[in-house]
Parts: C-alpha cells; sequence; structure tokens
C-alpha cells in the first residue's frame, strides 16, 4: 500500500534526516497521462544560506532559487549547464531554503514510457539530469507542490537496511571549500535489484 509524503514529512528542520529518509521512497511523475516512478537511492542535502554548495548561500535570492524560500514540499528544478534539468526537494518551513537533490533512482513503472524519453539511447537513472530525463521532469516544473502536483514522492512501505546507507561528500561542489568535504550526500549501496535488501 502507497501513501503520498504529506506536508509535515517535508517542513521538519533536519534536512539531512530528511535526505536520508528519502531513500527507498518513490519518486512518481504522471505527464500526459503515463506515470512513471523509481525508488530514490541517492539524494543530498543542502543546508540553505550557511551552506556554501547552496544555491541560497548567504540569503542569495534570485528569479531561480526563490522557490527555494517557498514551503517544504515543493519541487525545486533548475537547468545545469544550459541543457540538464535537476530535480531538487524543498524542504523546512517557508522563508528557510532548504533542499535535497535527488541524484539516482532504481526504475519501478513505466519503464518503456522512460525508454521513449531517452529517444534510442540506454536507459539510465544512475545521475540527477537522467533522473529527470526517465521521469519527463523539466525547469517548467519548478514550484510545483510535492503534495498535490503531477510530480509526487510516495511511502511504499520499503527502507534500507540501515548499513546498506553509505554517508559521503557531495558530488561536483569543489567551490564550496570546506563545506564540499561535509557527508550530505546520501546513497544506498550498489547492489543488483534483484539484491536489494529492505526492512
Amino acid at each position: 500500500m502507497s501513501a503520498t509524503l504529506n506536508r509535515d514529512f517535508y517542513t521538519r528542520t533536519d534536512v539531512m534526516r530528511i535526505a536520508r529518509e528519502l531513500l527507498g521512497m518513490v519518486l512518481v511523475s504522471e505527464m500526459d497521462g503515463i506515470r512513471t516512478s523509481g525508488f530514490i537511492t541517492e539524494t543530498e542535502a543542502y543546508a540553505g544560506i550557511g551552506d556554501r554548495a547552496s544555491h541560497a548561500f548567504g540569503g542569495r535570492r534570485t528569479a531561480r532559487t526563490e522557490v527555494m524560500y517557498a514551503a517544504g514540499g515543493t519541487a525545486y528544478v533548475y537547468l545545469c549547464y544550459g541543457m540538464h534539468h535537476l530535480f531538487n526537494v524543498v524542504t523546512h518551513e517557508a522563508g528557510t531554503p532548504h533542499a535535497i537533490l535527488v541524484r539516482a533512482m532504481e526504475p519501478l513503472e513505466g519503464i518503456e514510457a522512460m525508454r521513449a524519453r531517452r529517444e534510442g539511447r540506454p536507459l539510465r537513472t544512475g545521475g540527477p539530469a537522467l533522473v529527470s530525463n526517465a521521469l519527463g521532469i523539466r525547469t517548467m516544473h519548478s514550484g510545483l507542490d510535492l503534495i498535490s502536483g503531477p510530480i509526487r514522492i510516495e511511502d511504499h512501505g520499503y527502507r534500507p537496511l540501515h548499513a546498506s546507507i553509505i554517508a559521503g561528500p557531495r558530488i561536483g561542489v569543489d567551490y564550496a571549500g570546506a563545506d564540499a568535504l561535509l557527508p550530505y550526500r546520501f546513497r544506498i549501496a550498489p547492489s543488483p535489484p534483484s539484491n536489494r535488501k529492505w526492512k
């Protein structure tokens, strides 16, 4: 049995805890009547104005990042290198710009639709741009409500074993100095889907 995560899940203050607890949850998109989804297997936490790796570091507010200041449970999708759409989950109460990047997932539903979106390329979901591509998520979806919108996160009752979760530094944030070394990246230890161990 599945249930969409509610607002209270996202508005908690501990972005690292939420990033860890998103592992095993199911990221869902329903575009043009087509449902595609996958188990979240890797996340990165960004702790707002005090985190040099965050787009909101120092209280920065731009047309792109304003959505980070919305209430938790809002989608933040931005374009990286002018071509990659990256999906993030806004957390905390409105006014505090915490966010979590979904870096990887394990496909669950709508596999053929995901393949079609790849336009003949192999289906891969082991990177944030690949996740968004497979689920049809674009920058136009930034600001959508993750509770009632076409993109949401569901709890299907699966939990990765605690011992299988690896925490380490985030990827591609060397500009953040000492903050680049913080263990804000969480992932489930690689294993074939058939061998994945859940509580």
